[in-house]
């Protein structure tokens, strides 16, 4: 945090938003509404809203009771302040990508949630992976890409080949 110097009130005024945000995302990614959130620390859904949005600082007692309920440490919170600042999470606004990450949440056994989390990245780092996805979008393609998904064990072909 060297390199990053937070002075004023205006700053003060920016890390209660990050702090907001990331209470927000990791509420959205374990699948809690603002109610059930605030029901679980006794306090009302607006304050929830405010804590969120940064209209409302959020206190050190306040921080550790919603870090254990989130099931984070508290340094989640902070996570980023001093590099990505300026991010606007539009990657987490994604819909797809949270219920990808909620899905991997679910998933009980370490092993297969290892598994999962590894066969997303190779995907992800593959170089086919831009051109396919190019590809979906032409072809007008959302979450199904129109691949034949029940097919034939030992590459039996329809058209006879």
């Amino acid at each position: 945090m060297d390199d990053v110097r937070f002075k004023g009130a205006r700053h003060a005024a920016r890390i209660d938003h990050h702090v907001g945000d990331r209470i927000r995302r990791r509420r959205t990614i374990l699948g809690y509404t603002q109610e059930q959130l605030a029901d679980a620390l006794d306090i009302s859904y607006q304050q929830i809203q405010k804590y969120e949005t940064g209209a409302n600082r959020v206190s050190a007692g306040r921080l550790f009771q919603i870090s254990q309920r989130l099931e984070v440490p508290i340094s989640f919170f902070f996570d980023g302040l001093g590099i990505d600042f300026g991010d606007d999470g539009s990657a987490w606004a994604n819909r797809a990508t949270i219920e990808t990450v909620r899905s991997l949440h679910q998933i009980q056994d370490p092993a297969l949630r290892t598994a999962v989390l590894g066969l997303l990245k190779a995907l992800a780092a593959s170089p086919e992976t831009d051109q396919s996805q190019a590809g979906l979008k032409e072809n007008g393609a959302g979450y199904g890409n129109g691949v034949n998904t029940h097919a034939r064990a030992g590459g039996d072909r329809d058209d006879g080949r």
